[in-house]
């Protein structure tokens, strides 16, 4: 490999000759090998980059700051970031102190060595474009930073929202194929009255449509940015007008509502913004592993267990136990779920973190939601395409359990009494008997009467 020798504050470094990223870049990349995840596995991150360094090189040029040469250059190369043309070249890990300005030295040094070459220089030449005095005017990392991210996140929001609605209506279409299973509702997992399979399913759609607009919400908490804050708020560095201007820029350029923070330097530390797209993603996390226990306790057996549906077969379940097929496809969902709520506890740590003038936590705040978003989305791929699609019912043994349930006494209530129906109840444990040949040998009802009361249809709504 060839190398090109670039410099900085603290002298000389040897960088990839045919690397876009520059002397700072490649310090970060010695520096932190830490999580091994990287920003290149993060496209909406540096799309969202893109983004913010095409926003601030608008609003520069606009207000006389940039020669349009060099402007048009830092243009077409923010351009080309954000159609995902360098994603490789940003090889920092996402975990790093800085608060952030090994990647937003990354962008810079990407932008201007792609700009340089669009003026018909070689890489490193930054007299003709400099990362910090050109492609970071009038910004700080400080600003800069946090900005790309909710950009990023308002992004990664929208393909969660589209897989958890593609799911949903995997759920809802089971729920209409079930409509006419009937079964045993259960409480405390105790027999409790009968419902139908369809409606069990149309509660998990339900349940994960109700999150989408809470996940909006929070989304929407995101466009509030602080381009123009600088280091600390006071917009040291930045000219007249620039703050608000980069924003009304941004909201043009992505199509997002963005708008200026009204105090930038309350804006600057403060990430509560993050903490409550991360509780909504947990929320969404507490919900999806419930459904997955669900799945798990309705598809127990098949023989000894509950056995209402069948998951999909999707691999061998011991390397002892012929013929044992486990539900893997709900248990990695589960550990998915564990993983998110984890998540959630490191960016409320992050986010109490902040310290004066600025929250040096961000990054570890910034993988954490990320990483939870990009797990969620997986994972609703495989639950959805991997077994809610396969489930099957078994008809027969959800009807034989309601027939032969000591819980469909409940409905016995209004027409017997609370006290006959717990006689009846109690008889009915204790002798083996059904609850319907009890009800008639005590001569509490007509056979016609206890026939239309206990008809499972009949018990499936409100009279």
């Amino acid at each position: 490999m060839e190398f090109r020798k670039e410099s900085d504050l603290l002298g000389e470094l040897e960088v990839p000759s045919n690397a876009y990223y520059g002397v700072q870049t490649q310090r970060a990349i010695n520096n932190f090998k830490i999580s091994n995840q990287y920003l290149s596995a993060y496209p909406e991150f540096i799309k969202a980059l893109g983004y913010t360094k095409k926003g601030a090189a608008q609003t520069n040029f606009e207000l006389g700051g940039l020669e349009e040469n060099i402007y048009k250059a830092m243009i077409a190369a923010c351009d080309e970031v954000i159609a995902g043309k360098f994603d490789q070249e940003f090889p920092v890990d996402m975990i790093q102190g800085g608060a952030g300005t090994s990647i937003n030295m990354n962008i810079n040094e990407v932008v201007a060595n792609r700009a340089i070459e669009i003026l018909g220089h070689q890489k490193g030449e930054y007299q003709y474009c400099s990362p910090n005095d050109h492609v970071n005017q009038s910004q700080s990392t400080n600003d800069a930073y946090p900005t790309a991210i909710k950009i990023a996140l308002i992004l990664m929001n929208e393909r969660l929202v589209k897989q958890t609605n593609s799911i949903l209506k995997a759920f809802r279409a089971k729920g209409e194929a079930f409509a006419d299973v009937i079964k045993m509702g259960r409480t405390q997992l105790q027999d409790a009255v009968p419902m139908t399979l369809g409606q069990e399913f149309e509660a998990f759609a339900t349940t994960l449509e109700n999150d989408i607009p809470i996940l909006n919400h929070a989304a929407n908490g995101l466009c509030e940015v602080n381009m123009g804050a600088t280091a600390i708020g006071t917009g040291l560095n930045a000219p007249k007008g620039y703050a608000q201007k980069c924003a009304d820029n941004l909201a043009s350029i992505t199509g997002f509502p963005i708008v200026l923070s009204r105090n930038l330097i309350e804006a600057t530390p403060d990430t509560s913004a993050y903490v409550s797209y991360s509780s909504a993603l947990k929320r969404l996390a507490l919900k999806l592993s419930m459904i997955c226990n669900d799945l798990r306790l309705l598809s127990s057996g098949p023989r000894a267990g509950v056995s209402e549906i069948n998951l999909p077969p999707m691999q061998p379940g011991s390397s002892i136990m012929p013929g044992k097929v486990n539900p893997v496809i709900p248990e990695v969902v589960n550990q998915v779920c564990y993983k998110v709520i984890g998540n959630d506890l490191a960016v409320s740590f992050a986010a109490e973190a902040g310290q004066l003038q600025l929250n040096v936590m961000e990054p570890v705040l910034c993988h954490a939601i990320m990483e939870s978003i990009n797990f969620l989305c997986n994972s609703l791929v495989a639950l959805e395409e991997k077994c809610v699609v396969g489930i099957t019912a078994n008809k027969e043994i959800c009807f034989n359990k309601v027939k032969n349930s000591i819980g469909i006494v409940t409905a016995l209530n209004p027409h017997i009494g609370y006290k006959n129906s717990t006689k009846i109840a109690k008889e009915a444990l204790e002798t083996g008997k059904s609850v319907y040949d009890l009800v008639l040998e005590h001569d509490l009802l007509s056979q016609d009467k206890l026939d239309e009361i206990l008809d499972p249809k009949n018990m499936l709504e409100s009279h």
